[in-house]
């Protein structure tokens, strides 16, 4: 049987989120003041409550089916890396497009503490989605994740007008390579682009004496599994090995401000129609997800 593309569908699948029917409703999401100028000031933003339980459940279970290569919908992926690690000692499992194979991966776009969050520090605009990824690193043999900007590899799309959100499946800790942070570094302007799953500190040849002295400060930022840490697109950031005995899983979505533009006359995700540069990025792999809150 023929895998169905959800990315046909522009609502969620299931009932995996309630969608709020008032102001009040949406307003238990709503991040705070503080939340939002420590954002601002550092380029990042954890602890950002995102999934119950059954919830995780629901999407750790995807994640296994997604991980065999087998998979009937695996070729509706825009990349797939059993194992993308230059390391060949480690493991790092990373994957885009996992919204149009599976009911899980398809419907946290549309949840309801993403979308107001992810709105919020994008200034409280309209939100569109831009691409989605899924990382795993196995007990004891993880592999890296680079010092990197995610913009750096968005070049394509104009303005920098974008935000990721990271969510762990797992509880993301120090031993199992969670995300590193240097708080600030948005401001630094963009960046060489390196190998994601390359040398760990490959970004400090880069790097003024100025900025390697703050790259020394890193913050390493442990979550609960469920929780989001949301991310400029010019912040620097990466992690370590998985050196434990417990999996760090996770999945990542990538938005953007409505009216963000293409910026390349080639296409943007592997197997998506083109959009001409200068024009508006929409359409079937680029919906409206967000646009404000409706009572």
């Amino acid at each position: 049987m023929q895998q169905r593309d959800l990315s046909e569908l522009h609502n969620q699948v299931s009932n995996m989120f309630s969608w709020p029917q008032s102001q009040d409703e949406w307003n238990q999401y709503r991040l705070t003041k503080e939340q939002v100028e420590f954002f601002n000031e550092n380029g990042y933003l954890a602890g950002i409550k995102m999934l119950e339980e059954d919830e995780l459940e629901t999407l750790r279970d995807e994640l296994f089916q997604l991980a065999d290569p087998a998979h009937p919908g695996n070729e509706l992926f825009y990349e797939y890396n059993s194992n993308e690690s230059t390391d060949p000692r480690t493991i790092l499992f990373h994957a885009l497009g996992a919204w149009r194979i599976t009911p899980g991966f398809h419907d946290v776009l549309w949840n309801p503490a993403f979308l107001m969050a992810a709105s919020q520090l994008l200034g409280n605009v309209p939100v569109r989605f831009w691409h989605d990824q899924i990382f795993y690193k196995p007990p004891k043999k993880g592999g890296v994740v680079a010092w990197h900007q995610d913009y750096s590899y968005w070049t394509r799309t104009k303005p920098v007008a974008h935000i990721t959100c990271w969510c762990a499946l797992d509880d993301a800790t120090i031993e199992n390579g969670c995300i590193q942070y240097i708080p600030g570094s948005h401001k630094w302007g963009l960046l060489p682009k390196t190998v994601i799953a390359g040398e760990l500190q490959g970004i400090r040849e880069f790097l003024n004496d100025e900025q390697k002295k703050q790259f020394d400060n890193a913050q390493p930022t442990p979550v609960k599994a469920g929780e989001a840490i949301f991310h400029h697109p010019l912040t620097l950031h990466g992690s370590g090995e998985n050196k434990s005995a417990h999996p760090r899983r996770a999945f990542v979505i990538n938005a953007f401000a409505d009216g963000v533009r293409s910026d390349s006359d080639e296409p943007l995700l592997q197997g998506v129609p083109t959009i001409t540069k200068g024009l508006k990025m929409e359409g079937q792999f680029f919906p409206l997800l967000f646009n404000g809150i409706t009572t």
